[in-house]
């Protein structure tokens, strides 16, 4: 509910110790989560201390310093983790605060609240999207039984944590080859509240999106935009002609993707194959987060389709490596999250 912008919670505790506000943040209600909670308390956050997830901002944008009205408030005392990545704020939230005498302590619970806005955090770091690739494989490894055959792997738990993912994204990008074998809808079913609707993103150099797919029939009502660099014209017109906006950027450079994204705004990207694309965005070391859902089952022959294809590594110094952050068991199948070690 608030990309591009960040997560923020805000609590406000009395000098007794008792929690008296709290509020966070929503992008449509331009109020910041730190006002929110300040209304809440009223004159009882004199003296107290606030709890916020994310540094202050000590700029006029969109509302006033959250850090005026935490002065003004009489907040004795702010407990904040992480600085905001965003340099119009970051470190000037926490210099303000220390200015007008009031006592700031940083660093408490750091990795959590980077983990929280690692979107917000990318966004700003590496001036692109955040890239989150998920896959759902055998234990094996394998996706398909072999090429051009749509497989389901996973089970209903599985399936409904992998919409659950999906809300938590802008965009979900796959290949036009997926497209064309899976014939999928790619839409966000967790039934859970969007600020904005989850763009579907096809890279489809050879724009073989057929105008009979799901992603055709539904664009007028889905946000679909088609990365190719096909010369052919009248697919394109028919493409557009459907509601797709199709990009003329070459999708071999997932860099001037990803910039392109960027400009619209998307702040988050669920990266779910197939596995030339995997294999890419590897390869260009442009994934931030991986989530595997593993089935139990083998599939084995040298026919079945790897999880992650592109051009792999020489040397296994040169190897992608996980640090593992979650196992959980959904149903019959496991989901494995795990980040690429810096």
């Amino acid at each position: 509910m608030v990309s591009p912008n960040p997560l923020v919670g805000c609590l406000i505790v009395s000098p007794g110790g008792q929690v008296i506000g709290e509020g966070s943040y929503k992008f449509d209600e331009v109020v910041h989560a730190e006002e929110i909670a300040l209304r809440m308390a009223g004159e009882s956050a004199r003296g107290g201390t606030a709890y916020v997830s994310l540094e202050p901002h000590s700029h006029f944008g969109k509302t006033p310093p959250c850090t005026d009205a935490l002065i003004n408030a009489g907040i004795r005392r702010v407990v904040c983790p992480i600085e905001d990545p965003n340099p119009l704020v970051s470190g000037r939230g926490f210099a303000r605060l220390r200015e007008a005498g009031i006592e700031v302590v940083t660093g408490v619970c750091a990795e959590e609240a980077h983990r929280q806005n690692e979107k917000f955090i990318c966004w700003h770091t590496k001036k692109r999207p955040f890239v989150h690739l998920k896959l759902a494989m055998s234990l094996d490894g394998r996706i398909s039984i072999r090429d051009n055959v749509s497989t389901s792997l996973s089970g209903e738990q599985a399936l409904k944590r992998v919409h659950d993912i999906r809300h938590e994204h802008d965009a979900i990008l796959v290949g036009g080859n997926t497209v064309a074998v899976d014939d999928p809808t790619l839409t966000d079913r967790s039934g859970k509240a969007r600020r904005r609707p989850l763009l579907r993103v096809i890279l489809d150099n050879r724009l073989q999106t057929s105008l009979k797919s799901r992603i055709a029939d539904t664009a007028a009502e889905t946000p679909t935009l088609i990365f190719s660099a096909s010369q052919d014209g009248q697919k394109r017109t028919e493409l557009v002609a459907r509601g797709i906006d199709v990009s003329p950027a070459e999708t071999a450079d997932l860099h001037a993707v990803l910039s392109e994204l960027r400009k619209r705004d998307i702040q988050s990207v669920l990266v779910e194959g197939g596995s030339a694309v995997a294999g890419a965005f590897c390869d260009s070391w442009l994934v931030d987060k991986l989530t595997f859902i593993v089935a139990p089952m083998i599939i084995g022959g040298s026919d079945a389709v790897n999880a992650i294809a592109g051009s792999g590594v020489k040397e296994l110094s040169d190897a992608l490596y996980l640090d593992v952050v979650d196992v959980t068991k959904r149903g019959d199948d496991i989901e494995i999250t795990a980040y690429p070690r810096s």
